[in-house]
């Protein structure tokens, strides 16, 4: 979940109703810095909506609002680990210079950076998954379906189909294992536990 979309109280109550313990839920959110308030109080808010006293992973949203600075808002997010706010934390969207600027003053690696991936950009964001992988922060990757949801039609459907039929698998598990390939972790949500079901199959093709 983010701040930005708006969805943490409704997480909350999801978290719950499900019955199932702290520890068996694995929490991200991220900072979005949502009306104009900073880090701190932003996670207050967060573990507030949520319903818990600590998220595992907490993420900054995008670049532009690591403010002042990327160090200056580092140092704050490290301060919430410190304080076992949560687990760890990490980035979004950020690009390899911004990973060169934090990591010139950090005393806490990011434990992932969020990126979108799929194959039509793959060679723009290929640099910042090695340099990750250099430095032993996890690339996870959002919208990998898009060449099927909202590209359809481009020079990926053939192959991507063959593949598919093939493996015996449907096109968004093929991509799924693409990115698994590429060294990514993926993100993904749907409302259906059964596509949920097949998106974790994807894992053994």
């Amino acid at each position: 979940t983010a701040q930005a979309y708006q969805n943490e109280e409704e997480a909350g109550i999801a978290i719950r109703e499900s019955g199932l313990a702290r520890q068996d839920i694995f929490i991200t959110t991220k900072y979005s810095g949502r009306d104009s308030l900073d880090i701190p109080t932003s996670i207050e808010n967060s573990l507030k909506n949520l319903g818990v006293t600590y998220v595992d992973l907490y993420l900054i949203h995008h670049p532009r609002l690591a403010v002042p600075d990327i160090p200056t808002a580092w140092r704050e997010m490290e301060s919430l680990k410190e304080k076992g706010l949560v687990k760890s934390i990490g980035v979004s969207n950020f690009g390899v210079e911004e990973l060169q600027v934090l990591l010139s003053s950090a005393k806490i690696k990011p434990a992932a950076n969020q990126i979108m991936l799929h194959p039509y950009i793959y060679p723009k964001h290929k640099p910042i998954i090695e340099f990750g992988a250099q430095h032993g922060i996890i690339t996870e990757a959002y919208s990998s379906l898009i060449p099927i949801t909202q590209l359809p039609g481009g020079p990926l459907d053939k192959p991507l189909n063959e593949i598919a039929e093939r493996l015996g698998a449907t096109p968004d598990q093929v991509i799924f294992a693409w990115v698994k390939a590429k060294g990514a972790v993926v993100v993904t949500t749907s409302s259906k536990k059964s596509r949920l079901e097949g998106y974790l199959d994807a894992a053994d093709l």
